[in-house]
């Protein structure tokens, strides 16, 4: 699979990126070499990995719990800590081997610790692949609040390999799997009429679906790093997907959704929406509703969930001058940012949802 130049990095795949990554290791005489994982990634994917690298450094492994209430500036601390009695310097490299949450953290520590170590990005499940490790964005949560605390800082390179997909369960391939179906709403019409009969899918082919995902996602960073522009257009389904996100987290009478599941059911809403404000045609809109509801099992929400969540919607770091935006579709493959909806609309599109 053919690396992808992105800002100041590179996206490599396979044996090509782990050629690269030890001989990058080896030219840059890193004095530690750390590897963060959690619970998950120690025992599934970590084996796998240490296989491929060939540096004869002493490696030390930083395990922490997986889940998304580790995300947080107190897991932060604890790992600073860990960095700070084995000895870590400047010229220390964290790699990190896992999913959204890992790559997040890491990312966000790295870039803190000392005032900036190296990183690498080695993600290891379908969302981390196609989203959470590109683009150079790395932070944790405030309390519920998703992303609030983080920086933009791009890792050394970041290397994909689909081998590590065989260890996720269902649930987690389909919340990676929503993040693909956005970059096809948002940007390439094709890519997504890929997605409309699943059972035609090649998945033994997976890897070119997986390749074309990050190639769009990198597009769109590469012409707007720090996200005052086009990146926006990448907010597709999470403005409100966030809020549902968050609600269903600190509600413990709810069970928790998964980051892809939060945002099929935003997809599906500001679809509506874009409906709605004639952006969209309703054929397109039930198209994406049916492919969406095909893959998803559909979220229950009862009557008093929605204000709450509608509460959530301040807090989004997307937010400009006090005013919640979206990024709507304008027709299935092009986007439009930077549009203020009305809380009636918002409503009606939840009701739309559950009927």
């Amino acid at each position: 699979m053919k690396a992808i130049a992105a800002n100041g990095y590179q996206i490599l795949f396979g044996d090509e990126g782990y050629k690269f990554l030890n001989s990058f290791i080896e030219e840059n005489k890193y004095y530690n070499i750390f590897i963060l994982v959690d619970t998950h990634s120690n025992d599934y994917c970590l084996p796998l990995f240490l296989r491929y690298l060939a540096t004869y450094k002493t490696i030390e492994i930083i395990k922490i719990e997986a889940g998304e209430r580790k995300k947080n500036i107190n897991t932060c601390l604890e790992i600073w800590t860990v960095l700070t009695e084995l000895g870590a310097d400047r010229k220390s490299l964290l790699i990190n081997l896992g999913g959204g949450v890992i790559t997040d953290i890491g990312g966000f520590v790295a870039s803190t610790f000392k005032r900036g170590i190296d990183f690498i990005h080695i993600p290891t499940t379908l969302l981390a692949m196609v989203d959470a490790s590109i683009g150079g964005k790395n932070g944790v949560d405030l309390g519920n609040l998703k992303n609030q605390i983080g920086v933009i800082n791009i890792p050394k390179m970041v290397l994909i390999d689909s081998n590590y997909l065989s260890t996720l369960p269902q649930n987690e391939m389909r919340s990676g799997f929503a993040e693909m179906l956005k970059h096809g709403l948002i940007a390439d019409a094709l890519y997504w009429k890929q997605f409309l009969n699943l059972k035609h899918i090649d998945f033994a082919d997976f890897d070119t679906k997986i390749h074309r995902s990050i190639e769009i996602k990198n597009e769109i960073v590469t012409q707007d790093p720090t996200e005052n522009g086009i990146r926006k257009a990448l907010n597709f389904g999470h403005t409100l997907g966030h809020a549902i996100e968050s609600f269903f987290l600190e509600n413990e009478n709810k069970k928790k959704l998964l980051h892809g599941e939060a945002i099929a059911v935003g997809m599906i809403l500001e679809s509506f929406i874009s409906w709605k404000k004639e952006l969209l045609s309703e054929i397109e809109y039930l198209a994406i509703k049916n492919t969406i509801k095909t893959i998803f099992v559909p979220v229950h929400f009862e009557e008093n969930d929605l204000q709450p969540i509608m509460n959530l919607l301040i807090h989004d770091k997307k937010n400009e001058y006090g005013k919640v935006q979206f990024a709507l579709l304008r027709g299935i493959g092009s986007i439009k940012i930077n549009q203020e909806v009305e809380n009636e609309l918002i409503i009606k599109s939840f009701d739309d949802y559950k009927s």
